[in-house]
């Protein structure tokens, strides 16, 4: 994409957030771009009316009272026992989905819809972190996509009420369903659709906020489906189990609890490895990581190359146009940097303005390669201010296994050497690591 292009679209994104309404201080959906606020008001209008619908033609009994108190309860506790941890940053995942979605499949959709109402609230006051109009589109999006979800499953499966007003410890409709393997089907059926519903209301969002982005990466990916696969699973489990007993909620808990806090734990994990302003490894991430990879492409006497990119005249840029424009320019340059190599290499910002790459499998000569691709992309990268178009370049060094060093800290010295090198040519070149760099 050319230079024009970039900056193109970047001013009409500058365009859509341009306006401001009077009231953006009190409310931060207002600073985002039309289409989204639409969409969220769309959402929330949608969530309302059928909350109205359903509380005015569904009769309440204490059965299904019964049932939401205890399944609310359990999310609760999980709720609780996660709180100490804390919560990731950003978009995060975790299992309360476990019990929403018996609630879905076992009581009528107006209960669908207060669940992530109730569990929502109360794991904002537990941590409160994060947009509040986020949280509430994001409850609502799950409220929705519930209701749909179970009025599915009891259109595909009618069942005549049962009277169990005396056994309020007991699921408030028959279970025969859980015997028939067409109908645990429908209510696996039912359960895909309600991830599906609430991956595409939410990916839609995310999208409105970066239309340059594909919505097919926003709505799946091969991590993304394992984890929505288990939670399924989980929530089918959970559902089974309280269908037969409201008493079998004491045995599902637990080991919903620990699946909860090991999520929770592994993204936290994931965070405290990732640079904050540009998304890649942070330095001692890097380091750790691109240490074992060489020392493996060592013993297999296999190549590997190291990039070290710095960012021309970057101190120019942050005193010009102000620090946050250096961060827009750290992050694009980022993201340009990641797109260019392979999944598996390690990209990590290795300080200020200065970006480690490790390159796996890959000799001098493609290293080299490689790094001109870097340059040249970079060099087309654009941030729109205010008044002008910003735009910088990168200066890049190359070392290889072998030839250039046999660990890590040697293959480092012998980038940055070359990176110098680079520098006193005139910048924005890639320069390969030379025996009279040492010199």
């Amino acid at each position: 994409m050319s230079a024009v292009q970039d900056a193109a679209k970047e001013r009409q994104r500058e365009t859509r957030r341009g306006f401001s309404w009077p009231w953006s201080w009190q409310c931060p959906l207002f600073d985002e771009p039309f289409s989204l606020i639409g969409y969220v008001t769309g959402v929330l209008a949608c969530y309302l009316a059928f909350s109205g619908w359903e509380a005015a033609s569904t009769p309440v009994t204490g059965g299904d009272v019964t049932l939401f108190a205890a399944l609310m309860s359990c999310g609760a506790v999980c709720v609780e026992a996660s709180g100490r941890l804390g919560q990731p940053t950003g978009v995060w995942r975790d299992l309360l989905s476990a019990w929403w979605l018996p609630v879905a499949l076992l009581l009528p959709p107006l209960y669908a819809l207060a669940a992530p109402a109730v569990l929502g609230l109360l794991s904002y006051v537990r941590v409160p972190h994060g947009s509040v109009y986020r949280r509430v589109f994001s409850g609502a999006a799950l409220g929705l996509s519930g209701a749909l979800a179970s009025a599915l499953f009891h259109w595909l499966t009618p069942v005549a009420p049962q009277d169990l007003s005396g056994a309020w410890l007991t699921y408030p409709g028959p279970n025969t369903w859980l015997l028939q393997p067409s109908q645990a089907m429908v209510a696996f059926g039912c359960a895909v659709v309600f991830g599906v519903l609430n991956a595409g209301l939410v990916a839609v969002a995310a999208w409105l906020v970066d239309p340059d982005a594909r919505l097919a990466d926003m709505l799946w990916d091969r991590e993304r489906m394992l984890l929505d696969l288990a939670e399924t699973c989980v929530g089918i489990l959970v559902t089974i189990a309280c269908a037969l007993s409201t008493l079998l909620l004491a045995v599902a808990l637990p080991p919903v609890v620990l699946l909860q806090r090991s999520l929770l734990h592994s993204q936290l994990k994931l965070q405290a490895r990732t640079d904050p302003k540009t998304g890649v490894l942070n330095a001692g991430a890097w380091q750790g990581e691109a240490a074992l990879a060489v020392d493996r492409a060592r013993r297999r006497h296999e190549p590997v190359a190291v990039l070290l990119a710095d960012i021309d005249y970057f101190k120019r840029v942050n005193d010009t146009y102000g620090h946050l424009t250096g961060d827009a320019v750290l992050r694009m340059l980022a993201a340009e940097m990641r797109q260019q190599v392979r999944e598996s290499d390690l990209v990590g910002r290795f300080g200020g303005e200065e970006f480690a790459i490790l390159l796996h499998g890959t000799t001098a000569a493609e290293a080299y390669l490689v790094a001109e691709r870097i340059r040249r992309g970079s060099g087309v990268v654009r941030v729109l201010t205010k008044d002008m178009i910003v735009g910088a370049t990168v200066s890049i060094g190359v070392a290889v296994l072998g030839s250039h060093g046999g660990d890590l800290v040697e293959l480092l010295e012998s980038a940055d050497r070359a990176l110098y090198r680079a520098k006193r040519a005139g910048r924005d070149r890639v320069c390969l690591a030379s025996p009279a760099d040492g010199r």
